[in-house]
């Protein structure tokens, strides 16, 4: 841990404040990451990384110790005073973008076809929803984006194992794969900060859950 993580953990501010989230960007402004306050000093400390701010300007340590903080900044003790807490981070030498690739997974469906029955075209909690095969197994369909999309209940029944055609329902629209790029799990199951917001804007929700073999 570096000086300045160790001051801050040494002056027994708020654990939960250290553990909270920092997002993290490669030098093209591009979200990489996500990491904790503690480690986002730690990296601020050692040169790795600089702190952003509300005006896209950039800071090393000192200078992001020395900004003057106003009431309604995040603060936390080190010695000699408080220091400003960062929630979005540039690192220095780092370009690379994220693998990008979007997971078949129930929850990327679910996102996909915006919990939506692809059948009688209503809003459903994710727990009234089933997936559908559009061709059923039975009559060789597969695991694929192309042939699964969600049903409610009430419509998995009607359609049982049968094709949209022989049961005598229309999907409202065909499935495909989608276009989106995914960022993390950790990204979008965790509290987002106001000043995530600009660096989000071609970043996706959907990722987490695991992975569906595609047959």
């Amino acid at each position: 841990m570096s000086a300045a993580a160790e001051s801050i953990a040494l002056n027994g501010q708020g654990g939960a404040l250290l553990n909270s989230r920092v997002l993290v960007l490669n030098r093209s402004y591009l979200p990489v990451h996500v990491t904790s306050v503690k480690r986002a000093f730690a990296l601020l400390y050692q040169g790795i990384a600089k702190a952003v701010d509300e005006q896209y300007r950039t800071f090393d340590f000192d200078s992001w110790r020395d900004l003057a903080i106003e009431m309604h900044h995040e603060r936390l003790g080190i010695v000699g005073g408080y220091i400003r807490v960062p929630r979005v981070l540039l690192l220095v030498a780092y370009e690379r973008v994220p693998k990008r690739h979007v997971r078949f997974s129930r929850f990327n469906i679910f996102a996909r076809d915006n919990n939506t029955c692809q059948y009688c075209g209503k809003r459903f909690s994710r727990t009234d929803l089933n997936l559908d095969h559009v061709n059923p197994r039975s009559q060789g369909g597969v695991s694929t984006w192309e042939n699964i999309v969600c049903s409610c209940h009430s419509c998995n029944r009607r359609k049982g194992g049968r094709t949209p055609e022989q049961s005598g329902m229309m999907l409202i629209r065909r499935p495909r794969r989608p276009e989106w790029t995914p960022f993390t799990t950790e990204m979008f199951s965790l509290k987002h900060y106001r000043e995530w917001m600009p660096f989000l804007t071609n970043v996706d929700s959907a990722y987490w859950n695991t992975e569906l073999l595609q047959d």
